[in-house]
């Protein structure tokens, strides 16, 4: 997107959760110190024998939808939304084509992406994340307690920074990768086509519980140490 036009805008918001509906974006998101939910957006392509690119954006009822269509024959269309929400708001994102990024949050997080990467950073509120083709990961200096992750088509990679409450990943075609802190683990690690690794100490009936199931690829649950 280097070079294409920035557009900002503010749109007022009360509340304390918000829904991101947006489709054929890239989005990154994160909390800030605001009152008002803060879009940016860069929007770049062409379009033979059609429209477009048209970008649409608007909050209502806590609903902030972006939108960027191409009517055409042929077409090829980018664009990016960058949103800045106010902290303490829990956010969903419906994403159903391109990347979601949210990083720094310490409320609950909810994303779907139906065709496009997951990406969770620094985080802390219980996350519940999925895409239906693309990777789901979580990584930075993440210390979510509860952790959902799955992946209709890609790798699910899970690296926390303290011991969770439950994490659960799951892939049909793809590898997982579970890395927590040093603790002793209730760990349930299947793949129906694929290697299973699991080397963090375990026990039944521990309050840590991991689950890790792929239809294809390798489980690995390892140590973040």
């Amino acid at each position: 997107m280097e070079g294409a036009p920035v557009e900002k805008k503010s749109f007022a918001f009360s509340g304390d959760s918000l829904v991101v509906d947006a489709d054929n974006s890239e989005l990154e998101i994160v909390p800030a110190d605001i009152e008002d939910v803060r879009v940016s957006r860069q929007v770049d392509g062409w379009v033979f024998m059609g429209e477009g690119p048209d970008a649409v954006w608007g909050l209502k009822d806590g609903r902030l939808t972006l939108r960027v269509e191409c009517d055409a024959v042929a077409s090829h269309c980018d664009s990016v939304h960058r949103v800045q929400v106010p902290r303490g708001v829990a956010v969903t994102v419906e994403d159903d084509n391109g990347k979601v990024t949210a990083d720094g949050f310490d409320t609950d997080l909810k994303i779907r992406s139906d065709n496009g990467a997951v990406v969770v950073r620094d985080s802390s509120g219980a996350l519940d994340l999925a895409s239906n083709n693309g990777e789901v990961v979580v990584e930075g200096d993440t210390t979510s307690g509860r952790v959902v992750a799955r992946s209709d088509n890609g790798a699910v990679r899970i690296s926390l920074s303290a011991v969770p409450g439950r994490v659960e990943a799951a892939s049909d075609n793809g590898e997982i990768d579970i890395a927590v802190p040093d603790a002793t683990y209730d760990v349930d690690g299947r793949s129906d086509n694929g290697s299973v690794r699991i080397d963090v100490p375990t026990r039944k009936g521990s309050a840590h519980v991991v689950t890790a199931h792929s239809d294809n690829g390798e489980v690995v649950v390892r140590s973040a140490n």
